[in-house]
């Protein structure tokens, strides 16, 4: 790996390396050999634990054991007739599903997986860490939700429609507290950068899940709600709109849909493994010093893991909240709840730094 890398530096030059191959080298590496593959098995890992809670087999007819499932998924999607309604607004209902899975990738140019590079040479397990690295993920994951307004809108179908109305109410209201949750930890760390951040908690000696267990417990309802996801999942909710604000789309365009809300779902969990789980540290690290010959980025990946199950489990064991008690949950406890961890957050570092 490292002859590569020598060699990449030598035929286009150090300038020239760090700032354009390099990145791009990650980018194609991160979305083709990281970001696609989990997503595929992602699919059916969730279809084979929702059987499982549900007492059936989930697929197992294609490939052993089921194993080759998503790749038939992917082609029957690849081969399916891609409709476009005869009273849809076009240039909208095909730009609509760019605008949830773009903005989904594209933050994960920012999460860092692994750890810094530790000499001359060595590649960095992030493609870049900017300062205000938590303000990027905010500002691109509200992107998103245009996305599935101008979806719903675009389709020219009543349920497509509210569905996106559910969808404009439900992730905006959730987007309040999901931000406010953030605001415990970069006060704790001292800085917008995600690096900046589980640099911190290395030197603090703890993850910021302990002294921050409030902020992050309404990060993760957030989280659950900003990705609509069950019990959370009514801009889609089966029973009353179909299939909500992707009813009117098939083939590749359905599957821009389905491939933004799982890359949603890895950037959430991504984001909470970051800033409250340690990022690629390993647990205890002064109990079990062990534990660290493990790579960072095995331990950042099973954090991510245990998240996407919470996800899963959450879908076969919760019912659907009713809208109203989806905007009760948000507006009169979640925001609430937000700003008394901060306010508690602030008066306890003021008070450590009178009295250290």
């Amino acid at each position: 790996m490292n002859g590569l890398i020598d060699s990449l530096r030598h035929t286009f030059g150090d300038v020239l390396f760090y700032w354009a191959v390099s990145p791009a080298v990650k980018i194609l590496v991160l979305v083709f050999l990281g970001i696609l593959p989990v997503i595929t098995y992602l699919v059916l890992a969730e279809r084979k634990i929702l059987g499982f809670i549900q007492a059936r087999v989930g697929p197992n007819r294609v490939g052993p054991w089921g194993l080759l499932q998503p790749i038939a998924d992917v082609m029957k999607l690849l081969v399916k007739e891609d409709t476009l309604p005869i009273q849809a607004v076009k240039w909208a209902f095909i730009l609509a599903p760019c605008l949830v899975v773009a903005p989904a990738l594209i933050i994960f140019a920012v999460i860092p997986v692994g750890p810094p590079a530790s000499g001359a040479g060595k590649l960095a397990w992030y493609v870049t860490d900017v300062n205000t690295g938590v303000l990027v993920v905010l500002a691109l994951a509200t992107i998103g939700v245009y996305g599935l307004i101008i979806g719903g809108w675009s389709s020219n179908n009543k349920f497509s429609l509210m569905g996106g109305l559910r969808s404009a109410a439900q992730m905006i209201s959730y987007e309040v507290p999901q931000g406010l949750a953030l605001v415990g930890p970069l006060m704790l760390a001292g800085t917008l950068s995600l690096v900046g951040i589980v640099e911190a908690q290395a030197k603090a000696g703890w993850w910021y899940l302990f002294p921050q267990l409030v902020a992050f417990f309404i990060y993760l309802v957030a989280g659950v709600a900003e990705t609509n996801r069950n019990p959370f999942d009514l801009p889609e909710a089966e029973s009353e709109l179909v299939a909500g604000f992707h009813t009117e789309y098939s083939g590749m365009r359905f599957a821009l849909f389905f491939l933004g809300e799982y890359a949603n779902m890895i950037v959430i969990s991504a984001v909470a493994t970051t800033l409250f789980l340690g990022g690629w540290l390993p647990p205890f690290p002064h109990l079990l010093p062990f534990l660290s010959v493990v790579p960072g980025i095995i331990w950042f990946f099973l954090k991510v893991v245990v998240f996407l199950f919470a996800y899963i489990w959450f879908r076969g064991t919760f019912p659907r909240y009713r809208f109203d008690q989806l905007m009760d949950l948000g507006w009169k406890w979640m925001i609430p709840l937000a700003l008394a961890n901060i306010f508690v957050t602030g008066l306890v570092k003021l008070l450590l730094a009178h009295h250290p």
